[in-house]
Protein backbone atom coordinates (compact mmCIF):
# COMPACT_ATOMS: atom_id res chain seq x y z
CA UNK A 1 0.00 0.00 0.00
CA UNK A 2 1.52 3.49 -0.95
CA UNK A 3 2.31 6.49 1.03
CA UNK A 4 -0.97 8.95 1.85
CA UNK A 5 -0.52 11.76 -1.09
CA UNK A 6 0.18 14.34 1.95
CA UNK A 7 3.22 12.40 2.82
CA UNK A 8 4.22 11.74 -0.66
CA UNK A 9 4.04 15.51 -1.23
CA UNK A 10 5.58 16.12 1.73
CA UNK A 11 8.31 19.36 0.67
CA UNK A 12 11.85 18.65 0.95
CA UNK A 13 13.09 22.36 1.20
CA UNK A 14 12.30 25.56 1.61
CA UNK A 15 11.98 26.18 -2.30
CA UNK A 16 8.68 23.67 -2.15
CA UNK A 17 7.51 24.90 1.29
CA UNK A 18 4.29 26.47 0.11
CA UNK A 19 2.59 29.37 2.53
CA UNK A 20 3.65 31.34 5.40
CA UNK A 21 5.98 33.71 3.49
CA UNK A 22 6.10 36.31 5.98
CA UNK A 23 8.45 33.35 8.02
CA UNK A 24 10.09 31.44 5.17
CA UNK A 25 9.83 33.86 2.08
CA UNK A 26 12.88 35.47 0.76
CA UNK A 27 14.15 37.78 3.16
CA UNK A 28 12.04 36.35 6.34
CA UNK A 29 13.00 35.84 10.07
CA UNK A 30 13.00 31.78 10.07
CA UNK A 31 14.90 31.89 6.40
CA UNK A 32 17.46 34.18 7.28
CA UNK A 33 18.38 32.21 10.83
CA UNK A 34 18.39 28.97 8.88
CA UNK A 35 20.55 30.13 5.86
CA UNK A 36 23.05 31.28 8.51
CA UNK A 37 22.97 27.60 9.38
CA UNK A 38 22.36 28.43 13.01
CA UNK A 39 18.99 28.54 14.99
CA UNK A 40 17.75 29.44 18.68
CA UNK A 41 15.11 27.22 19.87
CA UNK A 42 11.35 28.23 19.01
CA UNK A 43 7.44 27.05 19.45
CA UNK A 44 5.16 26.75 15.84
CA UNK A 45 1.89 27.77 16.99
CA UNK A 46 -0.88 27.36 14.15
CA UNK A 47 -4.11 24.98 13.12
CA UNK A 48 -3.38 21.91 11.45
CA UNK A 49 -2.59 21.07 8.38
CA UNK A 50 -0.17 24.51 7.76
CA UNK A 51 3.26 23.00 7.33
CA UNK A 52 4.59 22.78 11.22
CA UNK A 53 6.25 19.62 10.77
CA UNK A 54 7.26 19.49 7.71
CA UNK A 55 9.00 22.70 8.42
CA UNK A 56 11.04 21.04 11.29
CA UNK A 57 11.83 18.24 9.19
CA UNK A 58 13.47 20.63 6.53
CA UNK A 59 15.30 22.61 8.85
CA UNK A 60 17.08 19.44 10.19
CA UNK A 61 17.99 18.48 6.68
CA UNK A 62 19.44 21.57 6.29
CA UNK A 63 21.00 22.04 8.68
CA UNK A 64 22.47 18.60 8.93
CA UNK A 65 22.05 17.82 12.21
CA UNK A 66 20.69 14.75 14.62
CA UNK A 67 16.91 15.02 14.65
CA UNK A 68 14.95 13.69 17.33
CA UNK A 69 10.83 13.25 17.60
CA UNK A 70 8.75 13.25 20.14
CA UNK A 71 4.85 12.89 20.49
CA UNK A 72 3.29 14.86 23.40
CA UNK A 73 0.72 12.12 23.07
CA UNK A 74 3.23 9.14 23.53
CA UNK A 75 5.81 10.48 25.06
CA UNK A 76 6.71 10.52 28.89
CA UNK A 77 9.38 12.12 30.98
CA UNK A 78 11.49 9.56 30.68
CA UNK A 79 11.50 9.41 26.77
CA UNK A 80 12.18 13.44 27.46
CA UNK A 81 15.43 12.71 29.41
CA UNK A 82 16.56 9.63 27.26
CA UNK A 83 16.61 11.68 23.85
CA UNK A 84 18.66 14.94 25.91
CA UNK A 85 21.10 12.15 27.14
CA UNK A 86 21.75 10.67 23.39
CA UNK A 87 22.26 14.46 22.29
CA UNK A 88 24.28 15.41 24.88
CA UNK A 89 26.49 12.19 23.79
CA UNK A 90 26.13 13.21 19.78
CA UNK A 91 27.18 16.73 20.15
CA UNK A 92 30.56 18.41 19.02
CA UNK A 93 32.11 21.51 20.00
CA UNK A 94 31.93 22.92 16.63
CA UNK A 95 28.40 21.54 15.20
CA UNK A 96 24.88 23.24 15.98
CA UNK A 97 22.83 21.24 18.29
CA UNK A 98 20.94 18.31 17.89
CA UNK A 99 17.73 19.31 17.17
CA UNK A 100 14.44 18.14 19.32
CA UNK A 101 10.92 18.60 17.59
CA UNK A 102 7.99 18.29 20.21
CA UNK A 103 4.65 17.73 18.39
CA UNK A 104 1.53 18.99 20.17
CA UNK A 105 3.77 20.44 22.83
CA UNK A 106 0.71 21.72 24.62
CA UNK A 107 -0.40 18.62 25.65
CA UNK A 108 2.86 18.19 27.37
CA UNK A 109 2.65 18.01 31.40
CA UNK A 110 4.53 20.49 33.48
CA UNK A 111 6.82 18.03 34.46
CA UNK A 112 7.51 17.09 31.31
CA UNK A 113 7.96 20.72 30.14
CA UNK A 114 10.34 21.06 33.09
CA UNK A 115 12.02 17.99 32.32
CA UNK A 116 13.65 20.18 28.98
CA UNK A 117 14.65 23.70 30.63
CA UNK A 118 18.46 22.74 31.40
CA UNK A 119 18.67 21.22 28.13
CA UNK A 120 17.48 23.93 26.19
CA UNK A 121 19.23 26.30 28.71
CA UNK A 122 22.21 25.04 27.82
CA UNK A 123 21.81 24.48 24.36
CA UNK A 124 22.28 20.96 24.64
CA UNK A 125 19.14 20.43 22.38
CA UNK A 126 17.43 22.99 19.94
CA UNK A 127 13.75 22.52 20.94
CA UNK A 128 11.61 23.24 18.42
CA UNK A 129 7.80 22.96 19.84
CA UNK A 130 4.71 22.60 17.31
CA UNK A 131 0.95 23.69 18.69
CA UNK A 132 -2.45 23.94 17.89
CA UNK A 133 -3.22 26.33 20.94
CA UNK A 134 -2.21 29.43 22.38
CA UNK A 135 1.09 28.97 24.08
CA UNK A 136 0.69 31.12 26.42
CA UNK A 137 -2.21 29.20 28.27
CA UNK A 138 -0.55 25.82 27.71
CA UNK A 139 3.70 26.17 27.99
CA UNK A 140 5.36 27.07 31.13
CA UNK A 141 6.51 30.55 31.47
CA UNK A 142 10.14 29.48 31.99
CA UNK A 143 10.18 28.03 28.95
CA UNK A 144 8.32 30.28 26.65
CA UNK A 145 10.45 32.53 27.95
CA UNK A 146 13.35 30.17 26.21
CA UNK A 147 11.79 30.52 22.85
CA UNK A 148 10.87 32.49 19.84
CA UNK A 149 7.15 31.99 19.08
CA UNK A 150 6.17 32.03 15.47
CA UNK A 151 2.52 31.77 14.04
CA UNK A 152 1.80 30.09 11.25
CA UNK A 153 -1.32 30.95 9.39
CA UNK A 154 -4.33 28.94 7.66
CA UNK A 155 -3.43 28.43 4.22
CA UNK A 156 -4.35 31.18 1.32
CA UNK A 157 -6.57 30.27 -1.69
CA UNK A 158 -3.21 30.75 -4.19
CA UNK A 159 -1.58 28.83 -1.98
CA UNK A 160 -3.81 26.10 -2.13
CA UNK A 161 -4.01 26.25 -5.62
CA UNK A 162 -0.96 25.99 -5.46
CA UNK A 163 -1.15 23.07 -4.01
CA UNK A 164 -3.33 21.31 -6.25
CA UNK A 165 -1.44 22.02 -9.06
CA UNK A 166 1.72 20.41 -7.90
CA UNK A 167 -0.18 17.31 -7.01
CA UNK A 168 -1.58 16.71 -10.02
CA UNK A 169 1.87 17.40 -11.96
CA UNK A 170 4.56 15.95 -9.91
CA UNK A 171 2.89 13.45 -7.68
CA UNK A 172 3.85 9.90 -8.98
CA UNK A 173 0.64 8.04 -9.25
CA UNK A 174 -1.65 11.12 -9.70
CA UNK A 175 0.60 12.72 -12.71
CA UNK A 176 -0.06 9.13 -14.56
CA UNK A 177 -4.00 9.68 -14.15
CA UNK A 178 -6.11 11.24 -16.51
CA UNK A 179 -7.57 14.10 -13.91
CA UNK A 180 -9.34 17.84 -15.07
CA UNK A 181 -9.75 20.15 -11.81
CA UNK A 182 -12.95 21.55 -13.58
CA UNK A 183 -13.90 23.03 -10.24
CA UNK A 184 -12.30 24.29 -7.06
CA UNK A 185 -14.98 25.60 -5.11
CA UNK A 186 -15.69 22.71 -2.98
CA UNK A 187 -12.33 21.40 -1.99
CA UNK A 188 -11.16 24.97 -1.12
CA UNK A 189 -14.43 25.30 0.93
CA UNK A 190 -13.66 22.36 2.93
CA UNK A 191 -10.09 22.22 3.49
CA UNK A 192 -10.38 25.33 5.69
CA UNK A 193 -7.02 26.69 5.01
CA UNK A 194 -5.65 22.97 6.07
CA UNK A 195 -3.27 21.66 3.32
CA UNK A 196 -3.64 17.90 4.38
CA UNK A 197 -7.08 18.02 4.67
CA UNK A 198 -7.01 19.35 1.18
CA UNK A 199 -4.79 16.82 -0.05
CA UNK A 200 -6.92 14.16 1.67
CA UNK A 201 -10.01 15.35 -0.02
CA UNK A 202 -8.31 15.23 -3.37
CA UNK A 203 -7.35 11.42 -3.12
CA UNK A 204 -10.76 10.31 -1.75
CA UNK A 205 -12.19 11.85 -4.41
CA UNK A 206 -9.57 10.23 -7.23
CA UNK A 207 -9.69 6.89 -5.64
CA UNK A 208 -13.33 6.70 -6.29
CA UNK A 209 -13.24 6.23 -9.82
CA UNK A 210 -11.84 2.97 -11.44
CA UNK A 211 -7.99 3.34 -12.64
CA UNK A 212 -8.42 3.82 -15.96
CA UNK A 213 -11.49 5.93 -15.71
CA UNK A 214 -10.89 10.24 -16.57
CA UNK A 215 -11.68 11.93 -13.27
CA UNK A 216 -13.36 15.25 -14.07
CA UNK A 217 -13.53 17.44 -10.21
CA UNK A 218 -16.79 19.05 -9.94
CA UNK A 219 -18.20 20.43 -6.94
CA UNK A 220 -20.92 18.70 -7.16
CA UNK A 221 -18.74 15.48 -7.15
CA UNK A 222 -16.81 16.41 -4.32
CA UNK A 223 -19.69 16.95 -2.09
CA UNK A 224 -21.26 13.92 -2.95
CA UNK A 225 -17.75 11.92 -1.90
CA UNK A 226 -17.26 13.88 1.49
CA UNK A 227 -21.09 12.83 2.48
CA UNK A 228 -20.43 9.65 1.71
CA UNK A 229 -16.79 9.38 3.43
CA UNK A 230 -18.02 12.00 6.39
CA UNK A 231 -14.57 11.46 7.99
CA UNK A 232 -12.05 10.78 5.76
CA UNK A 233 -11.01 14.33 4.97
CA UNK A 234 -10.84 15.23 8.62
CA UNK A 235 -8.20 12.64 10.12
CA UNK A 236 -7.20 12.55 13.45
CA UNK A 237 -9.92 14.89 15.02
CA UNK A 238 -9.18 17.84 13.37
CA UNK A 239 -12.98 18.28 12.85
CA UNK A 240 -12.84 19.64 16.52
CA UNK A 241 -11.72 23.02 14.88
CA UNK A 242 -15.08 23.41 13.16
CA UNK A 243 -17.28 22.05 15.47
CA UNK A 244 -15.85 24.72 18.16
CA UNK A 245 -16.12 27.43 15.47
CA UNK A 246 -19.50 26.20 15.14
CA UNK A 247 -19.96 26.32 18.60
CA UNK A 248 -18.93 29.98 19.20
CA UNK A 249 -20.55 31.45 16.43
CA UNK A 250 -23.93 30.12 17.75
CA UNK A 251 -23.33 31.44 20.87
CA UNK A 252 -22.62 34.78 18.98
CA UNK A 253 -25.28 34.43 17.03
CA UNK A 254 -27.86 33.85 20.36
CA UNK A 255 -28.74 30.38 19.47
CA UNK A 256 -29.10 28.37 22.70
CA UNK A 257 -30.48 25.81 20.98
CA UNK A 258 -27.03 25.55 18.52
CA UNK A 259 -24.68 26.30 21.27
CA UNK A 260 -25.94 23.35 23.11
CA UNK A 261 -26.03 20.71 20.10
CA UNK A 262 -22.05 21.82 19.28
CA UNK A 263 -21.49 21.38 23.04
CA UNK A 264 -22.89 18.04 23.34
CA UNK A 265 -20.77 17.07 19.76
CA UNK A 266 -17.73 18.05 21.99
CA UNK A 267 -18.28 16.40 24.78
CA UNK A 268 -19.04 13.43 23.62
CA UNK A 269 -16.50 13.70 20.95
CA UNK A 270 -14.02 13.11 23.87
CA UNK A 271 -12.82 16.96 24.02
CA UNK A 272 -10.90 18.43 26.58
CA UNK A 273 -13.46 20.77 28.98
CA UNK A 274 -10.21 22.92 29.46
CA UNK A 275 -10.89 23.59 25.45
CA UNK A 276 -14.25 24.33 25.50
CA UNK A 277 -14.30 26.55 28.87
CA UNK A 278 -11.22 28.38 27.87
CA UNK A 279 -13.09 29.05 24.33
CA UNK A 280 -16.34 30.26 26.71
CA UNK A 281 -14.09 32.70 28.48
CA UNK A 282 -12.67 34.51 25.33
CA UNK A 283 -16.37 34.40 24.25
CA UNK A 284 -17.64 36.16 27.26
CA UNK A 285 -15.16 38.95 26.57
CA UNK A 286 -15.31 39.32 22.99
CA UNK A 287 -18.88 38.72 21.88
CA UNK A 288 -20.81 39.65 25.03
CA UNK A 289 -18.24 42.05 26.16
CA UNK A 290 -19.52 45.71 27.89
CA UNK A 291 -23.55 44.64 27.18
CA UNK A 292 -23.67 42.21 30.07
CA UNK A 293 -19.99 42.22 32.19
CA UNK A 294 -21.62 39.25 34.45
CA UNK A 295 -21.20 37.24 31.50
CA UNK A 296 -17.11 37.11 32.23
CA UNK A 297 -17.50 35.74 35.59
CA UNK A 298 -19.78 33.54 35.03
CA UNK A 299 -17.23 31.90 32.26
CA UNK A 300 -14.49 32.22 34.38
CA UNK A 301 -16.45 30.28 37.56
CA UNK A 302 -17.55 27.80 34.88
CA UNK A 303 -13.73 27.22 34.32
CA UNK A 304 -13.06 26.85 37.76
CA UNK A 305 -15.60 24.45 38.44
CA UNK A 306 -14.58 22.47 35.07
CA UNK A 307 -11.05 22.03 36.31
CA UNK A 308 -12.11 21.50 39.79
CA UNK A 309 -15.10 18.33 39.23
CA UNK A 310 -13.99 17.41 35.60
CA UNK A 311 -16.05 14.80 33.46
CA UNK A 312 -18.80 13.91 33.81
CA UNK A 313 -20.40 16.38 35.70
CA UNK A 314 -18.27 19.41 34.54
CA UNK A 315 -21.17 19.28 31.28
CA UNK A 316 -23.33 21.23 33.44
CA UNK A 317 -21.41 24.16 34.26
CA UNK A 318 -20.54 24.15 30.75
CA UNK A 319 -23.91 24.34 29.20
CA UNK A 320 -25.10 26.85 32.05
CA UNK A 321 -22.40 29.18 31.28
CA UNK A 322 -22.72 28.44 27.62
CA UNK A 323 -26.88 28.92 27.86
CA UNK A 324 -26.41 32.34 29.40
CA UNK A 325 -23.45 33.75 26.91
CA UNK A 326 -25.81 32.92 23.84
CA UNK A 327 -28.88 34.33 25.91
CA UNK A 328 -27.37 37.54 26.97
CA UNK A 329 -27.25 40.77 25.06
CA UNK A 330 -24.22 41.37 23.00
CA UNK A 331 -21.51 43.68 22.27
CA UNK A 332 -17.86 43.72 20.74
CA UNK A 333 -16.94 47.14 21.56
CA UNK A 334 -14.33 46.51 24.09
CA UNK A 335 -12.41 44.04 21.67
CA UNK A 336 -12.69 46.58 18.38
CA UNK A 337 -11.13 49.37 20.95
CA UNK A 338 -8.14 47.03 21.93
CA UNK A 339 -7.17 46.20 18.30
CA UNK A 340 -7.91 49.82 17.07
CA UNK A 341 -5.53 50.98 19.92
CA UNK A 342 -3.27 48.37 18.38
CA UNK A 343 -3.78 49.19 15.13
CA UNK A 344 -2.66 52.72 16.14
CA UNK A 345 0.02 51.96 18.33
CA UNK A 346 1.58 50.32 15.31
CA UNK A 347 1.30 53.29 13.03
CA UNK A 348 2.13 55.85 15.78
CA UNK A 349 5.44 54.24 17.28
CA UNK A 350 6.18 54.83 20.79
CA UNK A 351 4.94 58.38 21.66
CA UNK A 352 6.40 59.93 24.67
CA UNK A 353 3.67 60.18 27.58
CA UNK A 354 2.97 63.35 28.88
CA UNK A 355 5.39 64.55 31.75
CA UNK A 356 2.12 65.10 34.11
CA UNK A 357 1.13 61.40 33.34
CA UNK A 358 4.95 60.02 34.09
CA UNK A 359 5.64 58.83 37.64
CA UNK A 360 8.54 60.84 39.52
CA UNK A 361 10.28 58.88 42.31
CA UNK A 362 13.26 60.83 42.08
CA UNK A 363 13.76 64.19 43.10
CA UNK A 364 15.52 65.11 39.38
CA UNK A 365 12.52 63.41 37.62
CA UNK A 366 10.44 65.93 39.81
CA UNK A 367 12.86 68.70 38.74
CA UNK A 368 12.31 68.12 35.08
CA UNK A 369 8.78 67.93 35.73
CA UNK A 370 7.36 64.26 35.57
CA UNK A 371 4.17 64.63 37.22
CA UNK A 372 4.02 68.12 37.54
CA UNK A 373 0.61 69.04 36.65
CA UNK A 374 -1.34 66.02 37.30
CA UNK A 375 -4.81 66.65 38.65
CA UNK A 376 -5.84 63.85 40.92
CA UNK A 377 -9.64 62.68 40.06
CA UNK A 378 -10.76 62.07 43.38
CA UNK A 379 -10.21 65.75 44.63
CA UNK A 380 -12.61 66.67 42.18
CA UNK A 381 -16.69 66.40 42.27
CA UNK A 382 -17.84 63.37 41.12
CA UNK A 383 -14.38 62.27 41.46
CA UNK A 384 -13.47 63.27 37.68
CA UNK A 385 -11.59 66.69 35.96
CA UNK A 386 -11.00 67.02 32.32
CA UNK A 387 -7.52 66.72 31.36
CA UNK A 388 -5.00 64.70 28.87
CA UNK A 389 -4.52 61.23 29.04
CA UNK A 390 -3.56 60.59 25.51
CA UNK A 391 0.48 61.57 24.19
CA UNK A 392 0.62 65.18 22.57
CA UNK A 393 0.39 63.49 19.10
CA UNK A 394 -2.60 61.21 19.67
CA UNK A 395 -4.63 63.87 21.40
CA UNK A 396 -8.42 63.52 20.16
CA UNK A 397 -8.13 59.82 18.83
CA UNK A 398 -11.29 57.85 19.65
CA UNK A 399 -11.04 54.38 19.99
CA UNK A 400 -13.46 53.17 22.42
CA UNK A 401 -17.04 53.67 20.43
CA UNK A 402 -20.10 52.26 22.63
CA UNK A 403 -22.68 50.09 20.92
CA UNK A 404 -25.88 51.35 23.02
CA UNK A 405 -26.82 48.18 24.59
CA UNK A 406 -29.07 48.83 28.13
CA UNK A 407 -25.87 48.39 29.97
CA UNK A 408 -23.20 50.11 27.94
CA UNK A 409 -25.85 52.68 27.31
CA UNK A 410 -25.56 53.21 31.03
CA UNK A 411 -21.22 53.22 30.39
CA UNK A 412 -21.96 55.87 27.25
CA UNK A 413 -23.87 58.40 29.25
CA UNK A 414 -21.18 58.27 32.15
CA UNK A 415 -19.10 59.48 29.32
CA UNK A 416 -21.14 62.63 28.10
CA UNK A 417 -21.34 63.66 31.31
CA UNK A 418 -17.39 63.81 31.61
CA UNK A 419 -16.16 64.63 28.55
CA UNK A 420 -19.16 66.19 26.19
CA UNK A 421 -18.56 66.20 22.19
CA UNK A 422 -15.85 64.29 22.37
CA UNK A 423 -17.97 61.37 23.11
CA UNK A 424 -21.03 62.77 20.69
Amino acid sequence: MSEPLAERLRPRTLDEYIGQRHLVGQGAVLRRMIESGRISSFILWGPPGVGKTTLAQIIAHRLDVPFYTLSAVTSGVKDVRDVIERAQKERFFDQPSPILFIDEIHRFSKSQQDSLLGAVEKGTVTLIGATTENPSFEVIRPLLSRCQLYVLKSLEKDDLLQLLDRALKEDIILRERKIELKQTGAMLRYSGGDARKLLNILELVVEAAADDEPVVITDELVEERLQQNPLAYDKDGEMHYDIISAFIKSIRGSDPDAALYWLARMIEGGEDPQFIARRLVISASEDVGLANPNALLLANAAFDAVMKIGWPEGRIPLAEATVYLATSPKSNSAYMGVDAALQLVRQTGNQPVPLHLRNAPTKLMKDLGYHDGYKYAHDYPGNFVQQQYLPDQLVGHRLWHAQHSPSEEKLYQQMLRCWGKRFE
